[in-house]
């Protein structure tokens, strides 16, 4: 049985619903249901409203979307010489 790609997109956090559970709003202002991918759960990784967030999501349940990472804005990037 061959392994789907995953389709990734970037999200906003909108709340958080549990301790690994979170409601996202996709690109196209669809809401889903994000959890936090394992490494980011064992890493005890917290988001608050309106962080932006790398999410996968399987090609057969557009409602529910995996939490891969934070999403990079500019504030964060340093600068390097």
């Amino acid at each position: 049985m061959a392994t789907e790609t995953p389709i990734t997109t970037i999200g906003t956090i909108l709340e958080r619903l549990g301790s690994v559970l979170y409601r996202a709003c996709l690109p196209n202002g669809k809401h889903v249901n994000a959890f936090l991918s394992r490494p980011l759960s064992l890493e005890n990784a917290e988001f608050v409203p309106n962080d932006r967030v790398h999410l996968e999501m399987t090609p057969y349940d557009f409602d529910q979307a995996r939490i891969a990472a934070r999403a990079r804005t500019k504030n964060d990037a340093t600068i390097q010489k």
